[in-house]
């Protein structure tokens, strides 16, 4: 009962926050001057985030605010323009605006968890299922990109101007989940007065897969820039890691040394524990059921009308009617938003072009689907709603960059010490009530399934999302090399990171591989050294 009474306070919270923050902002752009009426924009082409460094010298509101809007590095690549938000717009009441982009962070954080779980996990599982893919190959592909999908886009996002945040960002969530998750989950199965062995050579094997992927990395960060070969060949060491686990499981399963396969045991356990929570949510209060369901209508409707899903405890005829109607349209607002030409010859070609397409398909669903069940070749529909469900992640990963890299000017921050705090919470808090409600709920199996996830997806996260990024980002620069942004904390970020790693290695060895509160206390104390590091440096101290 405790735990959905948290889950209904936590969703009217984020629902009611969103609710605040629309009318806040209907009133305030009814009352508010033309030039202020702005800041609801296009995003412009991609700058710098330090280009707009000097306004954090300034002193009062009114001289920032001439600042930003005579100086173009001030904009970012978001859909609002916060700093002229807050300095134009509300600057008499800097509490005010602080509270407002704190509330919007928490939403943004909200959906983009939301959307990966909601849509695009269920594409993956629906395309794994269709593929026939096994349970070993569809665990360290299609599972690990529906769980690192925030990670995956955040990245590739912050790249576009950003690449400081992005970097920080995937390096601060892979040591938060490879140090405080495991960490918890340890001191979690010790609590319980529980012996929980993780197998050996699983173990060994991710990690020193992870420390191997870290090397790689600080050689890339240390030479300062990366061209096309070499990012192809960093993406590439995942599909070496496909290849190492898939070859060991295989060997392993021959010889009879390992059980049923690791989704299979995630499939028998982990729904039990969800459907029964759901139960006791679903009974808390009718009442507050329907209240949420209305306010849960301005953040739900635009991604349900424009993805389309398939599931069949989710299926719904007008929605699948709606959202293949108004995806193409989406689409082509975005492409024509990026260019920044809304009203050319060539946008309205696109509009025209897109609708037609729209109407098109919404006929092509209205004719082959039916009420009662969704449509028995889906593969068309899953597509459909990869695409969009990658789209509306990628949007949404953009703004909250853009909105991170406004508060670190605000507050005079780093945007890449907010990228190795608060969006790598933000993207890892999921992982740590996964893995500790596995571990907690799943057994030893359970156990062995969350400290492997653990090391897992941040290899993924390294490797796919870091690595494309430095791909694109190598592509966009060509002839020329990327040139990676210098900063000393990424070399501490990963000096650390190693630091944890080899203490679960070392410790775990000694003891027979067993979980115990030593080895969760010490892994929690070398993270908070590093926030303590972080914090000195924050405050120039060190």
């Amino acid at each position: 009962m405790a735990l959905a009474f948290l889950y209904k306070a936590h969703y009217f919270f984020i629902n009611f926050s969103f609710i605040f923050l629309l009318g806040f902002f209907v009133v305030f752009l009814s009352f508010s001057s033309p030039n202020q009426s702005s800041l609801l924009s296009f995003p412009p082409p991609s700058t710098h985030p330090d280009g707009c460094r000097s306004v954090e010298s300034l002193h009062d509101a009114k001289t920032k605010c001439f600042y930003i809007k005579t100086h173009h590095p001030c904009d970012t690549s978001g859909y609002i323009d916060y700093l002229n938000f807050f300095y134009c717009g509300i600057g008499f009441s800097p509490l005010l605006g602080h509270v407002v982009l704190v509330l919007w962070l928490l939403i943004l954080l909200y959906l983009l968890g939301n959307t990966a779980s909601q849509y695009f996990c269920p594409s993956l599982e629906g395309l794994s299922r269709v593929l026939n893919l096994s349970p070993t190959i569809a665990g360290v592909t299609l599972l690990s990109l529906g769980n690192g999908a925030p990670d995956v886009f955040s990245t590739i996002v912050s790249f576009d101007g950003a690449a400081a945040v992005g970097l920080s960002s995937v390096l601060g969530g892979a040591f938060f989940v490879s140090t405080v998750v495991v960490g918890v989950v340890s001191i979690c199965c010790s609590s319980r007065c529980r012996v929980v062995v993780i197998d050996r050579v699983g173990f060994i094997r991710d990690l020193c897969f992870f420390l191997f992927t870290l090397f790689f990395l600080l050689l890339i960060l240390s030479v300062g820039k990366v061209h096309i070969l070499l990012s192809i060949m960093f993406v590439s060491l995942y599909i070496l890691y496909v290849i190492v686990v898939s070859t060991s499981h295989c060997y392993r399963k021959e010889h009879a040394e390992l059980g049923s396969p690791l989704l299979e045991s995630i499939e028998v356990e982990q729904p039990t524990v969800q459907s029964q929570e759901s139960k006791k949510i679903v009974k808390f209060s009718p009442l507050l059921d329907r209240v949420l369901f209305l306010l849960e209508l301005p953040l739900y409707l635009p991604r349900r009308l424009t993805i389309p899903v398939v599931t069949e405890e989710n299926w719904s005829k007008p929605f699948a009617v709606a959202s293949m109607i108004l995806s193409p349209n989406l689409l082509a607002i975005l492409w024509n938003s990026r260019k920044g030409e809304m009203d050319s010859q060539e946008s309205i070609i696109i509009f025209l072009f897109a609708a037609l397409i729209g109407i098109a398909l919404g006929i092509i669903a209205i004719v082959r689907t039916e009420s009662s069940q969704p449509p028995k070749f889906i593969l068309p529909w899953l597509a459909a709603g990869f695409l969009m469900s990658v789209v509306w992640t990628y949007l949404i990963a953009g703004e909250l960059v853009s909105l991170l890299v406004s508060i670190g000017h605000i507050l005079g921050i780093r945007p890449s010490v907010l990228g190795v705090t608060v969006l790598a919470w933000g993207n890892s808090l999921g992982d740590l009530i996964a893995n500790v409600a596995m571990a907690v709920n799943g057994g030893e199996n359970g156990a062995q399934i969350a400290i492997a996830g653990c090391y897992a997806g941040p290899i993924f996260n390294i490797l796919v999302g870091l690595g494309m990024s430095l791909l694109f980002s190598s592509l966009a620069s060509l002839p020329q090399p990327f040139l990676i942004p210098k900063d000393s904390s990424q070399f501490v970020i990963i000096g650390f990171l190693i630091g944890g790693l080899l203490w679960a290695l070392v410790f775990l060895s000694r003891k027979q591989m067993k979980l115990n509160r030593s080895l969760g206390v010490g892994l929690i104390a070398i993270y908070s050294c590093f926030l303590c590091l972080r914090l000195l440096e924050s405050l120039e101290l060190v």
